[in-house]
């Protein structure tokens, strides 16, 4: 790391190469193996501009603080955290209630929708699983940068928890793509229909919307900086 910049060099690269993350806000200097640092450097700097106007338009970081909203499963719930109320978390309608210490709301209510997201991909990854007639060995969520989920060549299948707080179709589609990879380990044409006839629709829309909307799922949840 140097500076405002993650400096990375790959073998493969070809040329010097400036992106930005909006995951993490942060930009990342791709050079190749025998590129001048100080010649990247100096260009990198040259387009402050551009860095700027990438952080300009981040997604606004939501913690999970007493009186903050999030989206779940289609609602827009509120954290209510009460004195003296239990520490577990538990819903009613729209909110989420608990109480203990207020320097661990955001861990444990992290710690729910960490559940409910399993348990929300568990019976849907089963749905498409018995269309596709095939099985699935186990169901995880994790927390990855890249990717919404992967399906391992052992049969199991891990999703981002984030899902949860996307729209419900949204983490349908996905589930469908994850299971369909249980028939076709490749994104062929035949893999692609595979996937539309299990989700009953066109999963495009989905796909679009974690373009536009995805980013903002890993700002929740994250204090401002």
């Amino acid at each position: 790391m140097s500076g405002d910049f993650d400096v990375v060099r790959h073998p493969r690269a070809r040329r010097t190469k400036l992106s930005f993350d909006p995951l993490t806000g942060r930009a990342r200097l791709t050079l190749p193996p025998r590129a001048s640092l100080d010649r990247a450097m100096a260009w990198a700097r040259g387009q402050a501009a551009w860095v700027e106007r990438q952080r300009s338009v981040l997604p606004e970081a939501r913690p999970f603080v007493p009186g903050a909203t999030l989206p779940f499963d289609g609602a827009t719930l509120t954290i209510r955290w009460q004195e003296g109320a239990p520490r577990a978390v538990r819903r009613e309608g729209d909110a989420l209630f608990l109480g203990g210490p207020l320097d661990t709301v955001a861990r444990r209510v992290e710690a729910w929708l960490r559940r409910q997201a399993l348990a929300l991909l568990e019976a849907d990854t089963a749905v498409y699983a018995a269309r596709a007639g095939v099985t699935v060995s186990a169901v995880a969520v994790g927390d990855p940068r890249g990717r919404w989920g992967s399906c391992a060549h052992d049969g199991a299948i891990r999703y981002s928890w984030r899902l949860a707080m996307a729209p419900p179709e949204v983490r349908r589609a996905t589930a469908a793509h994850e299971v369909a990879h249980r028939v076709h380990m490749n994104h062929s044409p035949a893999f692609h229909a595979l996937v539309a006839r299990l989700y009953e629709a066109d999963p495009a829309p989905a796909r679009r919307w974690l373009r536009a909307h995805g980013a903002a799922l890993h700002w929740y949840g994250r204090s401002p900086s």
